[in-house]
């Protein structure tokens, strides 16, 4: 039957793509996937990129941009019907008039922006950009289409039972104790151990664990799917050959397991994923740092199966028409504006030694992959400040109202100095599972307040007709689609 669903799919996007090719024969249109796991930034992210291209923002590395060749980009309406709008001018606005972050990303949207531009002999082209927002945490769902509800339990059950999560797990892992796989189906027993396993999932991504590799991703944002059977199951405890006893509760699970696939995780592929042209991941690393190794190492084997969830390679004429392939992929560690510019370097050198494996394995099947450090919308500016008859290098901004940090409560209008540290120079040694982490500046002073994770407001002055400011957003629309720009 997987082997049906497979080709069947394959079809259902060769007609898709046949579609979008055709249409764009004359007006060639790049299809770029934005993603990134809870809290990364992807909002942020995509309302940055979408205002720097149709408001012709200063990008000096984006070649286009910086020569003067775009004649022009404008929002047009998206291509599919049936997908939400990305709400572009609603986040425009939060920004603007109440100086505060938009909503995070929690469904699939869309927006289509139209490029004019001159190559670099003058020749005016026109390129369609399609962006398509999506949670990460979907994206971690694509190898459960290969997993039988057998392996999903077994997997999911050793990272419940893992040290750095046992501690959170105990009332999930208790409902699995209480609930045997054999024991007759019953809708309040799958019901208590769905509910206590959506909790454990729930309390691993709280900033204390900041853990990333959290599949079924729709448990954690289920949307319109609250409450149905298809998310109400979770992992038991089975026999070593893995069979269910029909009428079981194990069979129950595996049934609901099946229809979570068939009703979510494949329509999501076949619709969206799999007909993208290049990607963009945007990855918190900074929480991961602050939870120390182990959300390192978690993080590390989430960035690794996302990317082994692409189909990555060089397009050829069969391939781009039939089964289109990832082109280039982007790990981007966001939240730079939390650092000072020194450790930027040493922020992209953390994320590409977490991508090692990943970039290997793009390099062999022709693909370009990179890291960046990013902040799409800079919150804070850098300063030199006089501590301690020493002066230092600090970052200046504005925290939400309510952040709390050494007992003193922000009212949301006042600026701080935040002292954030340095990275170490060399990656490894937060890749050792005896050590201890990341330790800023703050964390070796016990006198001292630690501001690194402060969640600052937008800068102030941000609108439609004005420059965001940013980094590393010009380097990263380069990589993304500068070489479709000449």
């Amino acid at each position: 039957m997987a082997g049906f669903a497979d080709a069947l799919d394959d079809a259902r996007i060769a007609l898709m793509t046949l579609a979008d090719r055709a249409t764009g024969l004359t007006n060639p249109t790049l299809r770029l996937g934005v993603t990134g796991l809870s809290r990364a930034g992807k909002t942020i992210f995509t309302t940055a990129l979408v205002h720097a291209l149709t408001q012709s923002s200063r990008l000096p590395v984006f070649e286009a941009a910086q020569a003067g060749r775009i004649a022009h980009a404008r929002l047009e309406p998206q291509p599919d019907d049936a997908v939400p709008r990305f709400a572009y001018e609603a986040h425009m606005e939060t920004l603007e008039k109440a100086r505060a972050w938009p909503e995070s990303t929690t469904r699939v949207s869309e927006l289509r922006i139209a490029l004019r531009y001159a190559t670099p002999r003058g020749a005016l082209r026109n390129l369609t950009l399609d962006l398509v927002d999506y949670p990460g945490e979907w994206l971690l769902d694509l190898p459960l289409l290969d997993m039988s509800y057998a392996e999903f339990s077994r997997q999911s059950l050793a990272l419940a039972r893992a040290p750095a999560r046992a501690a959170v797990a105990g009332p999930y892992l208790a409902a699995v104790a209480a609930n045997k796989a054999e024991t007759v189906a019953d809708e309040g027993r799958a019901r208590e151990v769905a509910s206590q396993f959506t909790a454990y999932l729930a309390a691993c991504r709280t900033e204390t664990l900041a853990m990333s590799l959290l599949p079924p991703g729709r448990f954690l944002m289920p949307g319109d799917l609250e409450g149905s059977p298809a998310l109400t199951f979770a992992p038991l405890d089975l026999p070593a050959d893995g069979a269910t006893r029909p009428g079981s509760l194990g069979a129950m699970m595996e049934r609901r397991f099946e229809a979570y696939k068939s009703a979510v995780v494949r329509p999501f592929f076949r619709n969206h994923f799999a007909r993208l042209d290049r990607q963009i991941v945007l990855v918190d690393i900074l929480s991961a740092l602050n939870a120390g190794p182990a959300a390192l190492a978690d993080l590390e084997r989430a960035l690794d199966g996302i990317l082994a969830a692409f189909r990555t390679g060089q397009n050829t004429l069969i391939s781009t028409l039939f089964r289109p392939r990832v082109e280039k992929v982007l790990f981007a560690a966001t939240k730079a504006d939390h650092l000072h510019r020194s450790s930027h370097d040493r922020l992209e050198a953390i994320l590409a030694k977490l991508v090692e494996r990943a970039r290997l394995r793009a390099r062999e099947s022709g693909a370009a992959l990179d890291v960046v450090a990013l902040a799409a919308i800079r919150a804070t500016r850098e300063a030199r400040v006089r501590r301690n008859g020493h002066d230092m290098d600090a970052i200046v901004g504005t925290p939400e109202k309510g952040q709390m940090a050494g007992g003193h409560v922000f009212d949301g209008e006042e600026e701080v100095a935040v002292f954030p540290g340095d990275l170490p120079q060399d990656p490894d040694s937060l890749f050792d599972p005896a050590g201890t982490g990341f330790r800023g500046l703050a964390s070796d002073d016990p006198d001292a307040a630690d501001f690194r994770f402060l969640r600052f407001r937008p800068p102030a002055g941000i609108g439609e007709s004005r420059p965001i400011p940013h980094i590393r957003l010009d380097r990263t629309l380069q990589f993304l689609i500068g070489d479709r720009l000449v």
